[in-house]
């Protein structure tokens, strides 16, 4: 998967690319790099957040889509989108018709924000709504985000609940014990994946497992960081992630510019070359899917 949600600002830097073309020219490159290393992966549109048909129309103009096999969405009605958790399948139908791809639902989720007994409903509502109509579904997410992590935002606090919502979209708390919806999980999976984003050297990785084979799941999105690439000794960190999931269908989401290869020394900055992000993909599928057909 190319980036996480190139349609948000607070995951790309829209206004250094107003009209998407840097990100076009940068997933265009992507997809090829990682054809070149495995042919049979399936490349996936980063998932958009919000569902705008007009954002893929523009990409699809621009080509983008010829060069992918899926579009993924983001959807959380019970939190930050302006529409109603009913609405689930006709959001699925507006991206369906600006494009023949297969879509995926690669977040949902629901915070218990506000009560858990939300996120027990958002959960089985979801799970109605999406399981047959749509190949892939993960919900987010398996851990609650610890509060003393800064969660992927522009304006952090200044967003009010809407910021601290972010903390509480797990089905475990930061303190490891279970909420009201986790009993409830297994009875949606293996339909019903999880996304869970690791962070580098995260100390969750192998409770993580644990809890996602205890809960029956068998497709798992997480994401490899092209900004903590550049860290020290990165490559060890994602040798143990990677091997730690391997028992997992993994859809990985490359994303997250270093700050010196960006316009602007910021995560979310294109990058100043977008072969540079390619060769960063390609260099992960020759690492961790290296079979070529």
């Amino acid at each position: 998967m190319f980036w996480n949600e190139p349609n948000n600002l607070s995951h790309w830097d829209f206004h250094l690319d107003p009209e998407w073309n840097a990100y076009a020219e940068m997933v265009k490159f992507a997809s090829k790099a990682v054809s070149s290393e495995n042919s049979a992966l399936l490349k996936v549109l980063g998932g958009i957040s919000p569902i705008d048909p007009d954002f893929i129309r523009n990409l699809k103009d621009k080509g983008v889509l010829d060069e992918l096999d899926v579009i993924a969405v983001h959807g959380f009605p019970l939190d930050w989108n302006h529409w109603a958790i009913h609405e689930w399948p006709e959001k699925l139908s507006e991206i369906r018709t600006v494009s023949r791809l297969p879509v995926w639902v690669s977040e949902v989720g629901v915070s218990t924000f506000g009560a858990e007994e939300v996120q027990e409903f958002g959960l089985r509502r979801s799970a109605e709504l999406l399981i047959g109509r749509t190949e892939r579904i993960h919900w987010y997410s398996l851990y609650d985000l610890p509060r003393t992590w800064p969660a992927t935002t522009r304006h952090r606090e200044a967003e009010g609940s809407a910021y601290y919502r972010h903390f509480y979209m797990g089905l475990i708390r930061e303190d490891g014990t279970p909420k009201r919806a986790l009993k409830l999980f297994p009875e949606f999976a293996p339909d019903l994946g999880i996304c869970q984003w690791f962070h580098f050297e995260d100390h969750r990785l192998d409770d993580a497992v644990k809890w996602l084979k205890r809960l029956g799941v068998k497709k798992l999105r997480t994401g490899l960081s092209w900004a903590d690439s550049l860290r020290p000794f990165a490559l060890s960190w994602f040798d143990r992630q990677m091997r730690a999931l391997e028992d997992f269908d993994v859809t990985v989401t490359f994303c997250f510019t270093p700050e010196s290869r960006g316009i602007k020394p910021h995560h979310t900055s294109p990058p100043q070359d977008p072969v540079e992000f390619a060769d960063f993909c390609a260099a992960m599928v020759k690492r961790y899917a290296c079979q070529r057909v």
